[in-house]
């Protein structure tokens, strides 16, 4: 039998190779300025989204990788 799992209540971190409880203000500062040191060292190649998301959440997908990550490479595999 596989091994169950449970779902995440709250926010993890990584510090010093080890996960700890974060608080989500923590965690989103934390995303947030990985986000940051990736556009300031021009790491961010693009964004995927999914074909079966509806027309609005593409969108935002397109508009946060051309606004927020400034890169036109976005791909909603629309092909399959």
């Amino acid at each position: 039998m596989p091994p169950r799992y449970t779902r995440l209540t709250q926010p993890l971190v990584r510090d010093g190779g080890e996960l700890r409880t974060a608080s989500w203000d923590e965690a989103l500062d934390r995303a947030a300025a990985g986000l940051r040191r990736a556009l300031d060292h021009g790491k961010m190649t693009g964004v995927f989204s999914c074909s079966k998301a509806t027309n609005e959440l593409n969108f935002a997908a397109q508009k946060f990788s051309r606004v927020a990550l400034r890169s036109n490479n976005i791909d909603s595999c629309n092909r399959t």
